[in-house]
């Protein structure tokens, strides 16, 4: 039986016997070193998770700082200290959700079936899923920065709270186009179905 009738193997090896030629062996070859790229891009996640550990390093040392400073901070520093706390936290979330949805969409799936800590959004990521999540972490990340601003007005030039709510509303403008647009893809998607 040639490999053209016979439904278990692929097209393109299926093409290539049948043609016969050197020139599909060569494609072929060409696109199994196409996918098996997307390797490279682990040791980039590999880095992603070692930043995320000297970020938690960098919250403990906060923490600590904090806790020795507690009976001579004003209310202001000790709330401005939480701040950083939060935003170090929420950047951290925000490469906890960069590792693991660019691992999975991008390198190799992860085998969490029957894992009792999934997380409930890797069963449906994909790179629109991804930069709407990023872009709302990115937004209250930007909150926070924000946030401290306007708690230590009173150490803190106009211009740069000026430049902080501008930043602010240009990523609260980009995920807002994100998600409109992610959400006219869905609605594509599901007609073409």
């Amino acid at each position: 039986m040639s490999s053209e009738t016979d439904p278990s193997s692929s097209t393109t090896i299926g093409t290539a016997t049948a043609n016969g030629n050197g020139e599909s062996r060569v494609e072929q070859l060409f696109e199994i070193v196409v996918f098996a790229s997307r390797w490279i891009q682990a040791p980039l996640y590999g880095g992603l998770i070692i930043a995320e550990c000297l970020y938690a390093y960098k919250f403990l040392m906060e923490l600590w700082e904090m806790v020795h400073e507690l009976r001579s901070s004003s209310e202001t520093i000790f709330m401005l200290g939480i701040l950083s706390l939060i935003d170090i936290t929420m950047v951290a979330n925000l490469l906890t959700m960069v590792v693991i949805g660019g691992y999975a969409t991008f390198v190799s799936k992860l085998d969490l079936e029957g894992h009792r800590d999934k997380p409930e959004w890797l069963s449906h990521v994909d790179p629109g899923t991804i930069k709407v999540k990023l872009a709302a972490s990115l937004i209250g990340i930007s909150s926070i920065h924000l946030l401290k601003a306007f708690v230590n007005v009173a150490n803190v030039s106009t211009e740069h709270i000026k430049w902080q709510i501008f930043i602010h509303m240009t990523f609260l403008a980009s995920a807002i186009l994100l998600a409109w647009t992610d959400k006219i893809m869905q609605k594509d998607r599901t007609l073409k179905h």
